[in-house]
């Protein structure tokens, strides 16, 4: 039922609602790893490759693969790092409305286990420095989805992008915490809150908040008690079980695609990117939420963070299931 619906939808991706992504472009080295390490260890790494990434970026290819058009403010510096990055996006045909900041971007050191879980041991750069006068530069039209991410928003830089968040009219912020959502200060989670983002969790993320917001723990009280607190959407990512939905008029869950598993690095970026295509181009947050498990299931299948599909590859996955 899943696969047949998703080759109904694909034909109809087009950009009804404007699309601003806003974040990290970051270097990711990739390394397996038998096991993490243990305080005063020495463990061999295997490295598999050097790709670039950042949620931010791997929204802004996966939203360019299945034909949205958006803007992105990805900072971008003049280091060795910055050059890479910016060459990567000129192949994909993207470039950033943030560029030749001074200082370098960073990297991330991302350790897999055998069974395809990842580690990260982050580096900051550029993307982590925002200040008044980059965001000035972005113009964002009324009715526009504005992607943020917990990286950002538990950074220094943090108070910075909430207020301009604020100041925004009319907008739907698209907001994945990922792990840093600990990180954020009750005051400023109450206000990021207070805009009424559509947010999206992991497993170990709805714990997170289930705990901190005296929620249920379990998914569907989870997701039915986050809507009555903030009235704003949420969506819960259980892996191969699927992702819960929750909003004011709708609930439910949608299962995943079967796919053999490489590495998990960029799968709830790509979930995300898949969940905004759909969103701008007005489908359903079911249907949105289909969409996202089908790239999530595809990008976790291939090696790296950055490798989102296109629609007719995703056509051509599933056409003989």
């Amino acid at each position: 039922m899943s696969i047949t619906r998703l080759r109904d939808l694909l034909p109809q991706l087009h950009t009804q609602q404007p699309v601003t992504v806003v974040g990290a472009a970051v270097i990711d080295v990739i390394a397996d790893a038998y096991a993490l390490p243990w305080r005063g260890c020495d463990i061999e790494l295997k490295q598999q490759g050097v790709n670039v990434g950042g949620c931010a970026l791997n929204i802004a290819v996966a939203l360019k693969r299945l034909g949205i058009n958006t803007s992105n403010a990805l900072p971008l510096g003049q280091g060795v790092w910055a050059d890479i990055i910016r060459n990567r996006m000129a192949k994909e045909g993207l470039h950033s409305l943030i560029d030749n900041a001074e200082g370098d971007n960073g990297w991330c050191l991302a350790l897999v286990e055998p069974d395809g879980e990842r580690t990260f041991m982050s580096f900051s750069g550029v993307e982590n420095q925002w200040n008044a006068d980059w965001l000035a530069q972005l113009n964002i039209p009324r009715q526009s989805l504005v992607y943020l991410s917990g990286y950002q928003l538990a950074s220094p830089c943090g108070e910075l992008l909430v207020q301009w968040l604020e100041g925004l009219e009319e907008v739907t912020p698209f907001i994945d915490f990922g792990p840093r959502i600990s990180d954020i200060s009750d005051a400023l989670m109450a206000r990021i809150m207070a805009c009424h983002p559509l947010v999206s969790l992991n497993r170990q993320e709805a714990e997170i908040a289930a705990g901190r917001f005296r929620l249920s723990p379990d998914v569907e009280g989870f997701g039915a008690e986050w809507v009555k607190k903030f009235t704003t959407p949420v969506v819960v990512r259980h892996d191969k079980e699927g992702a819960w939905y929750f909003s004011e008029q709708t609930s439910g869950c949608v299962a995943a695609f079967p796919t053999t598993v490489v590495d998990t690095i960029g799968a709830g970026d790509s979930h995300a990117g898949g969940m905004l295509a759909g969103l701008a181009s007005g489908w359903s947050l079911a249907d949105a939420v289909l969409l996202g498990n089908a790239v999530g299931s595809w990008v976790v299948g291939h090696r790296g963070g950055d490798c989102a599909p296109s629609r007719d590859a995703l056509l051509l996955a599933h056409k003989d299931v």
